[in-house]
Order: C-alpha cells, then sequence, then structure tokens
C-alpha cells in the first residue's frame, strides 16, 4: 500500500539530471516491459511502477512539487465524478517508449517504431494481447476506512462478447491462421538498412483471419457491456491507496485474457479527526477554569467517546495521547492512538457579576501563578539592561 520514493525506484539520486532520469528509465524500462516477462506479475507491477515514478520526475514542476511535499503532492482532493460518477478510467502508466519516439518520431515516424520494439521483443500482435486496465476512483467516508468496508462498483466495460464468447466468429465460422503473416500480427518491411516489422494489414494484428465475423462485435470478441462487482475495501486504508482487482480490466481480443482494474480510494475528510499515519489528532477546546482548576472532559474517539483528566494548569496546547484509540493499521498491526491537543478558550462574553469576579481574580493573582510570564519578564528585563 505505501509507495516507494520515485528516486529509488528509477535508481537514481535526487540530483539527477533529466538525461540521467531519462536513461536509467529506458534501461528499467526494457528490463521490466511485460512483452520480454509474460505472466510475470512482479514484473508487470515494477513496470507499472517504473512508469509512475518517470511520469512525475521527467516533467520539472511535478519533480519540484514531489522534492518540496512527496507523494502528498498529487492526493487529490474533491474531484468531480470520484466515486462512480465518471467510471473507470485509462490507468494512465506511463509509455516507456515515449522517450524513442522523442528521438527517432520526427526521422522515420512513431509506428514504425512502435512495431520495431515489439518485433524485438518477440512478442508479435498474435491474438492482440490481453486486455487494458482500468482505473476507478472511489470515495468512502472517514469512518468506512476505519472500520473498513465492501462497496459494489458498476462501470462501463469493453468485456467478452456473450454472442461468439470471445472468438470473433460466428457459429459455424472458421478461425484459420492468417497466410499473409503466418500468425505473427505483423509483416517485415525493409527500409534502408532497417528491417522492421507493422501490424499485418490482412489481419488488423490478430494472426487470424474468420470467413464470417460475428455480427454482434464485428469479429474483434469483446463488446461495450455494464459490469458490477464488489471492492473489498481493508480497515486503515488511507487517502490515495490504490487495490488491484485482477482480470477486472479490459477483455483482450479474440479470448486473450482480461487486463485488471485498479481502485483508487479517497477518504472523506472528517469533521473532528486528522490523520497522521495511524494516528488521529483531535482539538477540544476547554474551559479557562478547567484548565486552571483541573477536572475531567469527554474526548470523541472513531468508538464514541473516552474520558480524559485534564491537570491543574494544563496550559493551552498542551497534546494528550489516548493510548489504541486511533486508526486500525491497514497490515493488522494493531491500532494508533488518538492524540488530543487541548486550547484554552477565553469567553467572550462576561456578565456583570462575571466581569467582577475576575478583576477580583487578576487583583488578587501575582506573578507567582503565572511562571512562564514571570520567566520571560527576568529574561526581558535581562535584554533591555544589556546583561
Amino acid at each position: 500500500m505505501t509507495k516507494r520514493d520515485y528516486y529509488e525506484v528509477l535508481g537514481v539520486p535526487r540530483e539527477a539530471s533529466e538525461e540521467e532520469i531519462k536513461k536509467n528509465y529506458r534501461k528499467l524500462a526494457l528490463r521490466y516491459h511485460p512483452d520480454k516477462n509474460p505472466g510475470d506479475k512482479t514484473a508487470e507491477e515494477r513496470f507499472k511502477e517504473l512508469g509512475e515514478a518517470y511520469e512525475v520526475l521527467s516533467n520539472p514542476e511535478k519533480r519540484a512539487a514531489y522534492d518540496r511535499f512527496g507523494h502528498a503532492a498529487f492526493v487529490p482532493g474533491a474531484r468531480a465524478g470520484a466515486g462512480g460518477g465518471s467510471g473507470p478510467q485509462w490507468g494512465g502508466f506511463h509509455d516507456p517508449f515515449d522517450i524513442f519516439r522523442e528521438v527517432f518520431g520526427g526521422a522515420v515516424g512513431g509506428n514504425i517504431f512502435d512495431d520495431f520494439f515489439e518485433q524485438a521483443f518477440g512478442g508479435g500482435r498474435g491474438g492482440g494481447g490481453r486486455g487494458n486496465d482500468l482505473r476507478y476512483d472511489l470515495e468512502i467516508d472517514f469512518e468506512e476506512a476505519a472500520r473498513g468496508v465492501e462497496k459494489e462498483v458498476s462501470f462501463n466495460v469493453l468485456d467478452t462478447c456473450p454472442e461468439c464468447d470471445g472468438r470473433g466468429a460466428a457459429e459455424g465460422a472458421k478461425v484459420e491462421t492468417c497466410p499473409t503473416c503466418h500468425g505473427r500480427g505483423q509483416v517485415a518491411h525493409t527500409r534502408g538498412f532497417f528491417t522492421v516489422a507493422s501490424t499485418c494489414p490482412r489481419c488488423n494484428g490478430s494472426g487470424q483471419t474468420i470467413s464470417n465475423p460475428c455480427k454482434r462485435c464485428g469479429g474483434e470478441g469483446r463488446t461495450q457491456q455494464r459490469r458490477k462487482t464488489k471492492v473489498r475495501i481493508p480497515a486503515g486504508v488511507e487517502d490515495g491507496s490504490r487495490l488491484r482487482s485482477s482480470g477486472h480490466g479490459e477483455a483482450g481480443t479474440r479470448g486473450d485474457p482480461h487486463g485488471d482494474l485498479y481502485v483508487v480510494v479517497h477518504v472523506r475528510p472528517h469533521d473532528l479527526f486528522v490523520r497522521q499515519d495511524d494516528d488521529l489528532l483531535c482539538e477540544i477546546p476547554i474551559r479557562f477554569s478547567t484548565a486552571a482548576l483541573g477536572g475531567e472532559i469527554e474526548a470523541p474517539t472513531l468508538e464514541g467517546s473516552a474520558r480524559l483528566k485534564i491537570p491543574a494548569g494544563t496550559q493551552h496546547g498542551t497534546m494528550f495521547r489516548l493510548r489504541g484509540h486511533g486508526m486500525p493499521n491497514v497490515h493488522g498491526r494493531g491500532k494508533g492512538d488518538l492524540l488530543v491537543r487541548v486550547t484554552v478558550e477565553v469567553p467572550t462574553k462576561l456578565s456583570r457579576q462575571l466581569r467582577e469576579k475576575l478583576e477580583e481574580f487578576a487583583a488578587l493573582a501575582n506573578d507567582e501563578a503565572y511562571p512562564q510570564r514571570k520567566s520571560f519578564l527576568e529574561k526581558a528585563k535581562r535584554f533591555f539592561s544589556g546583561k
């Protein structure tokens, strides 16, 4: 659930130049690209992590914000459509080949290099490949984040065609290997000193030809559908956490595997509590008389309330700790604490009787009743006397 430092992800120091960041990203992205590591979920996650880090550190403004605030610079506030209104969005993972397009795109064309690198990885496009990942922004209440909750989310997605069961062919139609590309989905072209590959014009990269395509999906094997799925939000989840629901993304073309659904959790602010890791901070105003004489107050907690003893002579801003009344740790390591900061409230409306009593109190109280004030005055006196 915790994001790694972006500089650590890319293996560069914080003072690294743009060129160093680009160079390291290109090297690591090629190493962990899914086409070079088929079926390796760890490599896939690493590849996405690299893209996320590069997207921030390659942008001067985003990098400056990250250097100052860390990951908190990109924690979204209230956003339009969060919680299902906008449905899923593309995952936004950075494409490592954008680097190559920057270098070569103007000279020989971006599409040529897209195809060239697919050929270099030996994958080809036969079958269309795994479906795209999706992102869904889900907004939950603070209390739901504390106790955990199961939510049903609904969104539009390209899913397996129910008519042809993802084959792309009408009932009884033949699905044959494309005679032009021999099932690779690509055809080779010689351009000067380079031999590059491009999408097969006959099968459009699928590697197969269909005598009678499915009328519902047009031979793609998937159609736009409305899907509902339940997502379990663990107790203690933090704002901005990203949860993966495997296999709930887009379907691949013609029966290829589904992508994943990434649910980004946004926790609504609470009226009383502010979260600091697993601790909660709450500010409670108390009467002047309670601070001076001592007493007990009711402190709100996520479970209800707790009694808090206020010692006589408590100063404004004093912090008290109620152990075990914070947020649960998302990894099951107990609970944080509730930190109560008391603020001494000075009365603003005084009756005649109250004013008389306070004036009497002020006349009787000497500097011994105010040790902090007494200490300050002594220091000020030495300062102005030059001693």
